[in-house]
């Protein structure tokens, strides 16, 4: 029991929303050694939320997977700002304009005030570029990451 009860922490996302999400991320990662995580908190700490993203990658300790392609959404949602922050194996095979592109899709949604499908689309789209720069390979592939969503403050 908390001391203060009415100080009860809001959820950032429903469970049902949650799941959206991780099963969005299970189906990105089924067809590729690729990794993708998404963080999400209500305020952003830095003016340039790749700065952030960055922090928070290397935080996860993202860039410890094997082949250097893990990718990370990251969403400040009470400050409205969005970085795809994508480790070094993959950024050198999509670029700069990509991880743009990327932010892009999802302010469509999050223009709309839907964050869930923005989110969940820009999964999928990254699911399919991973796949394709780094397909799944069955005898050595594992989950190097876990799937479920990290929820900063």
């Amino acid at each position: 029991m908390s001391l203060f009860p009415f100080f009860k922490k809001k959820n950032l996302l429903s469970d049902a929303e949650e799941e959206l999400v991780v099963n969005a991320i299970r189906a990105a990662e089924k067809n590729t050694s690729g990794e993708v995580r998404v963080y999400i908190e209500s305020h952003c700490r830095f003016v340039d939320p790749v700065d952030r993203a960055m922090e928070v990658f290397f935080g996860l300790k993202m860039n410890d997977t094997d082949d250097h392609n893990g990718v990370l959404i990251y969403v400040a949602l009470k400050d409205r700002q969005l970085a795809v922050y994508g480790d070094e194996g993959i950024h050198v095979r999509v670029g700069k304009e990509y991880w743009q592109n990327a932010v892009k899709q999802m302010l469509q949604h999050f223009n709309k005030a839907d964050h869930v499908a923005g989110i969940c689309q820009t999964v999928t789209t990254i699911g399919q570029t991973l796949a394709k720069e780094f397909p799944y390979e069955a005898n050595d592939d594992k989950n190097e990451l876990p799937d479920q969503i990290v929820f900063g403050k």
